[in-house]
């Protein structure tokens, strides 16, 4: 009689327990508390407690200070959503490709969707997110009043979100200090008013942006300051704010409306909220044959607003360059910081500078 011999499981049980606690979370993909996890695998509340600081001693998980644990390190690659603000504008379009670089250096999945400069298209664009199941969204869009249903979208499907410029529910924030950017404008404008005019000032035009909301507003509000601050005494009626909407052909068509309405006043500066803004000022200002009038200086400094401030007497004097090249790493950073379970500031602030004509032929 031959004897068959019996077939062992070499198996140790905690660490069957811990695998298990491990694709709970998981198959669950959002945080999760103590006893939610106890109560599911009906492991002891005592193994299930030391597992999991196992884990977040390794690294595998993280512990919000609220108590929730969430899995930072996964099988799966990463995928981050990330929602650009329009590929027909330039400084989105710097940003988009700045990102998905950084994303493929790091191994992250991108996928980019466009939000085509329009609130509805957004919206739509945070389902597809949660659809697809992304581990984090990075949003970057310009209607504040459709900040809160985006970011609702997102926090219901429980995925974190960073907020490119403007301000989201939820969200941790990342891009310029807008009020400082605007002040250095500002600050820019009236030197040349003092250098070129003696100090004379007869309107202070702000190209803003409301639909983006008031943070992003400040940058005008920095920049009224900035003049302010140079050219003390300065009437408030010759401060006027035009929604110039930060697109060129609606920019042009305001600054060329007020140009035809005042043709002999010959000391006005311009504070656009965008680089795409100021150079539809400056097609306005061109058209009439004004250059020597107006000083415009704008934001983000884009490649044509660069290649206009290198033409010989140019209305642009200045803009400010929020380093579109920077963001992407610093996003990659941010969002793989906020899924290990690190602590992360509220407001993350890029570096800037001004740029001149002057500061473009020494560099």
């Amino acid at each position: 009689m031959t004897l068959r011999k019996s077939r062992r499981l070499y198996l140790i049980p905690v660490l069957s327990k811990a695998l298990d606690i491990l694709e709970l979370l998981q198959s669950e993909n959002q945080p999760m508390t103590l006893e939610a996890i106890h109560r599911q695998t009906k492991i002891s509340k005592t193994t299930v407690y030391r597992v999991l600081k196992t884990y977040v001693h390794r690294g595998y998980l993280a512990q919000s200070p609220d108590g929730l644990y969430r899995q930072v390190s996964r099988p799966k690659k990463l995928r981050f959503g990330f929602g650009g603000q329009s590929a027909d504008m330039p400084f989105s379009v710097e940003v988009t490709e700045s990102l998905i670089a950084a994303a493929a250096s790091v191994g992250v999945d991108l996928l980019v969707l466009d939000n085509c400069y329009d609130a509805a298209t957004a919206m739509r664009n945070a389902e597809e997110f949660v659809k697809n199941r992304v581990d984090l969204v990075i949003e970057f869009q310009i209607e504040q009043e459709a900040a809160p249903v985006i970011a609702d979208k997102i926090a219901a499907a429980k995925i974190p979100m960073i907020a490119i410029d403007i301000p989201h529910p939820h969200a941790t924030y990342f891009g310029v200090d807008n009020y400082r950017v605007g002040l250095e404008a500002g600050e820019l404008l009236a030197a040349h008013a003092v250098k070129s005019w003696e100090g004379k000032v007869d309107w202070i035009l702000g190209l803003d942006l409301p639909e983006a909301g008031l943070l992003v507003q400040s940058r005008i509000t920095g920049a009224f300051e900035g003049v302010r601050g140079g050219i003390p005494d300065l009437a408030v009626e010759c401060f006027v704010r035009m929604d110039g909407r930060g697109m060129r052909d609606r920019s042009q068509k305001l600054v060329s409306d007020f140009l035809d309405r005042h043709p002999r006043d010959r000391h006005i500066l311009i504070a656009a909220a965008t680089d795409t803004s100021a150079l539809g000022a400056v097609d306005a200002v061109r058209e009439r044959k004004r250059e020597k009038h107006v000083a415009i200086v704008g934001q983000d400094c884009i490649a044509e607003a660069m290649e206009e401030m290198s033409t010989k007497a140019s209305p642009l004097i200045g803009s400010v360059s929020h380093e579109a090249g920077s963001y992407g790493p610093n996003l990659i950073h941010l969002g793989l910081s906020i899924l290990r379970g690190q602590t992360v500031p509220p407001y993350n602030y890029v570096e800037h500078k001004m740029v001149t004509p002057e500061t473009m032929a020494h560099a």
